[in-house]
């Protein structure tokens, strides 16, 4: 307790004061005015003068069951109060947020007290708490004193078979729920129709969360015939469910009910080539969709040679993610067909799709009908030199770009120059990474350039990693450079796992620079080798630059 709480109780009263409790139990403040104490008094007396006899009688009930003082009251709510603050958290209107705050059983059973004083309760997140698994119970019998709850997060809570049952019956107590993340939860894999089974038609929820649930085959044949009685569900997440590949009939055909559906993410979920085939006949009805992730599916390869036909309706679109699907010459051929359509596409993956090297030229080149995409992912995809030139000349055309990562692509070493007119156009350039990229001294000398030209200048985050072929001189000419990029955040010149380098004098040049990056907060500088003599001013520019930046020089030898 504050020497200022000592000394406002010391003279009788109780002064108001913005603080957790206020604002977790704003229907619930305690009288506090000499003004409200006399009025209340006044009332008292007037009522005792004149008892009745329905007054005596709710007297000595009141007498049989007390309630509640405020002294106990308060008691109370400084206690939850203290609770909050020994996990670091503060008290925000209708929130209640432990996420990640360790809780022991202990802290589960206290917090399962303050859930009566938050009857307008709205969000409660208890996520990445081990230690509610087990003890969810609890939770779920007080769950009908938060009967507002529109959002429940769980996620990696170590649910257990009985948490998942009592769930199930707790969720008829809050009618208006809205969103319900479940993900990192093993047992609710063959157990999801216990939790969802009290859904009707009606029901409000906009966002379901079931990320790595160990979901089974049947699982994934009840979210399809559940999907029709969700008529508000905005956004589906059933990623990292290997085994529901085998019921997406039914959820397709459940999908063909969600016309409100704008995030739908089946991430690494063993989908085929049928799969595909599958969910275009029911893309016609998602005219609402913004997200779609396929990505980690590596039997989906081949799926879009006969089948992409309705993905050209999806024209409000927004991100399309299709990163290692091991996408065939074929699919390529169909998506150049579709890509350039989506008008609307801000967001393009296309990342670990090694067959696309030789036949993605012309998909690559009609990228340029996409003025609204920001960020183009084409990590490890074997470019040729072809195709490489194709997407250089596509992305002039690009205004909107703000992330593009080439990394693993050999054929950008010696032969940046060709993005060159891209680099010096761009002003939205974020976010540019070049790891891997077999870069010459001649590529990091262009790039040198190009930023001392002044281009480049909105520029966060620069990876140039795993580059070994640059010399010591191309170095000193880029580090002689970088400190014009004032809103650089991340910039990572580290080496390959397997080599191991002496650093040059290049790197008083670096120190130099960082000094002069306002923003600069991560230097990568992996298995470079440092002198004596730089390591020293290293640990002299670590010591002064402690709170903002943090050279990763781990691996030196």
């Amino acid at each position: 307790m504050s020497e200022t709480r000592k000394e406002n109780s010391s003279d009788g009263e109780t002064k108001p004061q913005t603080s957790f409790v206020n604002k977790f139990f704003g229907g619930s403040k305690l009288r506090s005015s000499k003004a409200e104490r006399g009025k209340e008094s006044n009332d008292l007396r007037t009522t005792d003068s004149q008892p009745s006899a329905e007054t005596q009688k709710t007297a000595a009930l009141d007498t049989a069951k007390p309630l509640p003082s405020e002294m106990e009251l308060g008691c109370r709510m400084e206690k939850n109060e203290q609770f909050l603050q020994k996990l670091g958290k503060n008290a925000v209107d209708k929130c209640l947020d432990l996420n990640s705050c360790r809780l022991t059983t202990a802290d589960v059973r206290e917090m399962v007290t303050l859930l009566p004083f938050l009857p307008d309760l709205e969000k409660l997140d208890i996520s990445w708490n081990d230690f509610v698994g087990g003890t969810l119970h609890s939770v779920t019998e007080q769950m009908h004193f938060v009967s507002k709850l529109k959002s429940l997060r769980l996620s990696s809570c170590r649910l257990t078979t009985n948490d998942v049952q009592a769930l199930g019956e707790a969720l008829k107590a809050v009618p208006d729920l809205e969103e319900l993340n479940l993900s990192w939860n093993s047992n609710v894999g063959g157990n999801l129709s216990l939790i969802l089974q009290n859904f009707q038609a009606g029901s409000k929820i906009q966002v379901l969360e079931l990320v790595d649930c160990a979901l089974t085959s049947e699982d994934g044949a009840f979210v399809g015939q559940l999907l029709p009685m969700l008529q508000s569900l905005e956004v589906l997440d059933l990623s990292i469910n290997r085994n529901i590949g085998g019921s997406l009939h039914s959820i397709a055909q459940g999908l063909k009910s969600a016309s409100t559906l704008k995030v739908l993410k089946l991430q690494s979920c063993g989908l085929s080539q049928k799969s595909v085939k599958l969910l275009d006949a029911a893309f016609r009805y998602l005219g609402e969709l913004r997200k779609l992730d396929l990505s980690c599916n590596k039997e989906l390869g081949g799926g879009f040679e006969d089948s992409p036909a309705q993905v050209a309706s999806l024209e409000h679109l927004a991100v399309l993610d299709l990163h290692q699907c091991s996408l065939t010459a074929g699919d390529v051929v169909s998506l150049t067909q579709v890509i350039p359509l989506l008008l609307s596409l801000q967001e393009l993956d296309l990342s670990a799709n090694k067959k696309m090297g030789s036949s993605s030229e012309n998909l690559l080149s009609r990228l340029r009908f996409l003025p609204a995409l920001t960020s183009l992912l084409i990590n490890n995809c074997a470019l040729e030199r072809e195709t490489f030139t194709a997407l250089a000349e596509a992305s002039i055309h690009l205004p909107a770009l703000e992330v593009l990562s080439l990394s693993w692509n050999k054929c950008v070493g010696g032969n940046l120059k060709l993005l060159l007119e891209t680099l010096k156009l761009s002003t939205s350039l974020h976010v540019l990474r070049l790891s891997s990229c077999s870069l010459v001294t001649e590529d990091v000398a262009l790039l040198a350039s190009v930023i001392h030209t002044g281009h480049l200048a909105r520029l966060r985050k620069l990876d140039l990693s795993y580059n070994d072929s640059i010399c010591d001189a191309g170095w000193a000419i880029f580090c002689q450079n970088v400190w014009l990029l004032k809103e650089l955040t991340e910039l990572d010149i580290s080496l390959r796992p397997s080599a191991f380098r002496d650093c040059g004098q290049w790197f008083r040049h670096l120190l130099c620079a960082v000094t002069r990056l306002p923003e600069i907060t991560e230097i990568g500088m992996k298995r470079w080798v440092l002198p004596p003599s730089l390591e020293e001013e290293l640990q002299c520019f670590d010591r002064d630059h402690r709170s903002s930046v943090h050279f990763d020089h781990g691996g030196c030898q």
